[in-house]
């Protein structure tokens, strides 16, 4: 599992020339699935993600985490995060989770980041997506599940 961690001021996303998803200071988040991700892999992703202290504190260091600041969540599906591009020119997407499995874990991560985080927004699985944002910093942060938490810990 990957999550691409945009710290943000504000962010939205379109489906069909409508705003389905929208928040104010918060991370957007991209998130890609493997073949071999499960609910416990999420449940650690999901914690280090949201005990990130990546916002800024009274002198300006970065010691804050998403809950000090109130800040919100916008969650947005993206296999092509498990885009190989080793041979060729054309991405392979063979690492990328199947669609039933990949859109059963978003929906349970989107589930567990409402139970302790007041806003979360999300896209629209599967869907065309226009994704805008303001990045804060900018400042962007890459979770691997392959470096949080290695198959030998899970």
């Amino acid at each position: 599992m990957k999550f691409v961690i945009q710290r943000v001021k504000k962010a939205s996303v379109t489906v069909d020339n409508e705003i389905i998803g929208r928040i104010q200071e918060g991370f957007l988040v991209l998130i890609g699935v493997a073949e071999t991700d499960t609910k416990l892999i999420a449940d650690k992703m999901i914690r280090k993600m949201i005990g990130l202290r990546i916002f800024q504190d009274e002198s300006g260091k970065t010691n804050l985490a998403l809950k000090d600041v109130n800040g919100e969540l916008l969650l947005v599906s993206q296999f092509t995060l498990y885009a190989d591009c080793k041979k060729g020119n054309r991405p392979s997407f063979t690492r990328s989770g199947n669609p039933v499995l990949a859109e059963n874990l978003y929906e349970y991560i989107i589930k567990e980041c409402k139970k302790s985080v007041p806003v979360v927004e999300s896209g629209s699985f599967g869907a065309d997506m226009k994704v805008e944002l303001l990045n804060d910093g900018p400042f962007t942060v890459i979770l691997d599940s392959e470096e949080i938490c290695p198959p030998t810990h899970i």
